[in-house]
């Protein structure tokens, strides 16, 4: 699902025109990322928790060639989701 997807999805789901849905699905991502670079987790309650997470650098392995490469260290955002979605899911 994409989100022009998801967004008429939620206006048909919530009942509500699809600029109005578009409105909040783009507020709801907008705050989601400030709080995610502001280094504050997200917690929805029922669904998962994104956390901004941090990966050491490290020495890989070039597959093409089988060099050893240096990794730098990246930012990036991990989500685990809540107990009832991993069991809806299993």
């Amino acid at each position: 699902m994409n989100k022009a997807e998801l967004v008429q999805a939620a206006a048909v789901k919530a009942e509500v025109s699809h600029r109005d849905a578009e409105k909040v699905i783009d507020a709801l991502l907008e705050l989601i990322e400030e709080k995610l670079v502001a280094g504050e987790p997200v917690k929805l309650s029922g669904f998962g928790i994104f956390e901004k997470k941090e990966r050491a650098a490290r020495v890989g392995t070039n597959p093409a060639t089988g060099d050893k490469i240096q990794i730098p260290a990246a930012k990036s955002v991990a989500f685990k989701p809540a107990r009832g979605l991993k069991e809806k899911l299993q």
